[in-house]
């Protein structure tokens, strides 16, 4: 079952005089298990458009259906902890879900929240600052002392230690350093192909998308404009512009090249394809 908004509509200070329309009559379908990016400009609508995933916000009109359940404009929502519990979110801003004395126990907080005993809420905290790339030296230290990169990893530990079916991740890799970005993206692209987690990440970062993600929905205003396939999406340089987004460098080159005469197959999605094909077309030609 698709994960769907139903003509959403969110209003923040919703009869006030700061009111201000975030979502607008938004009407999306996400597929379950896959890795789908949500990219646009800021204020364009995508943190909002994801903390209606767990019912952080409620739509102030329309529908969210997610994992069979209905959250519904003007209704009390039902079974909010158990929803929590099988929907992580990661914030943009690590700070936010950091509050525990020790690593360990903030990793720990969520598993025993929901009912685990506190030794396999431990065994699973450990496991997931492994996964995040943080040994047993992290785990009597102070979360709110760690570096900004640290921080995100124990933040994203917190919510692996739960185990949920979707991961929703708000700019995960920011304040990671080029090689811990690869790490984190990896892991993510794993839990999806290899434990079938649904992964939703909201990202500038049009490398990361071209590179891990299978669909990408691009908010604009408060609405979506484009779903489609990463593949489609950045087939040429095309609908990236017209989105005015700045395609990633392969496209880039390969338009180019194109400029240049070669000939490029759209399948081509990496370096080493890219330069096989230009090897082949310089000795066919020379």
């Amino acid at each position: 079952m698709p994960i769907a908004f139903e003509n959403v509509t969110y209003i923040y200070g919703k009869d006030t005089p700061f009111c201000y329309t975030a979502l607008k009559e938004v009407n999306l379908e996400l597929a379950e298990g896959k890795f789908t990016a949500i990219i646009g400009r800021t204020g364009s609508g995508k943190s909002t458009l994801v903390q209606h995933l767990n019912a952080l916000l409620l739509p102030s009109e329309g529908t969210v259906h997610i994992l069979e359940r209905e959250i519904k404009a003007g209704t009390e929502p039902k079974g909010l902890k158990s929803l929590r519990g099988q929907v992580g979110l990661v914030f943009q801003f690590p700070e936010y879900q950091l509050f525990e004395e020790t690593v360990l126990k903030d990793v720990s907080f969520g598993p025993k929240n929901f009912g685990v005993s506190e030794d396999e809420a431990a065994l699973r905290a450990r496991k997931a600052l492994k996964l995040v790339g943080l040994d047993e030296s992290y785990e009597e230290r102070s979360p709110l002392e760690l570096s900004g990169g640290q921080k995100r990893r124990v933040a994203i530990a917190g919510i692996l230690a739960m185990d949920p079916s979707v991961i929703v991740l708000d700019e995960p890799t920011a304040g990671l350093d080029p090689q811990g970005t690869i790490e984190m993206m990896s892991l993510f692209r794993d839990l999806n192909s290899k434990l079938h987690k649904t992964i939703l990440i909201v990202s500038h970062d049009m490398e990361q998308v071209f590179r891990y993600c299978d669909e990408v929905v691009v908010m604009d205003q408060g609405k979506p404009r484009v779903h489609t396939t990463v593949k489609d999406f950045f087939k040429d340089g095309t609908l990236c512009r017209q989105m005015n987004i700045l395609p990633p460098a392969l496209i880039r080159l390969k338009e180019e090249l194109q400029e240049q005469g070669f000939e490029m197959d759209e399948n081509i999605v990496d370096i080493d394809s890219l330069a096989a094909s230009i090897a082949r077309q310089v000795k066919h030609h020379g």
